[in-house]
């Protein structure tokens, strides 16, 4: 009889340790089911934002190439500006009027000055007023 009520007993303890072993697989299961969700975002995330950063650096790439054609087409400027303003006595004088309105001469000092008339001076006066 105690052998039988030991056999029992050990059943039951192994019953019970069995139901605890699947109870805790199946938390595992849940908690891997759960981490493989977040790892699936966590992964999208960073290719979301691979992809961001590869439109900025194509857009920086080609913000810099529009730079360097702009410098090209801009660097000759001063240079051509300088030919054509020796070129043309006019537009000599109206470089001047405007030197002389930046440091505040008046509409008279720019006819007499510059050779201007009074409404071309006038509007010189009104362009380039500070």
């Amino acid at each position: 009889m105690i052998l039988e009520v030991a056999v029992i007993v050990l059943f039951l303890f192994w019953a019970g340790t069995l139901a605890m072993f699947l109870a805790y697989i199946r938390a595992q299961k849940q908690i891997a089911a759960q981490q493989a969700k977040a790892d699936a975002l966590r992964d999208q995330r960073i290719k979301d934002l691979g992809k961001r950063v590869d439109d900025y650096q194509n857009g920086n790439v080609r913000m810099g190439e529009d730079l360097h054609e702009l410098r090209a087409i801009v660097a000759p400027l001063p240079d051509k500006l300088a030919q054509l303003e020796q070129r043309d006595p006019t537009s000599l004088s109206f470089a001047q009027a405007a030197r002389l309105v930046g440091m505040g001469a008046s509409v008279n000092e720019l006819t007499q000055s510059c050779g201007l008339t009074q409404a071309e001076a006038e509007l010189m006066s009104k362009l380039h007023k500070n």
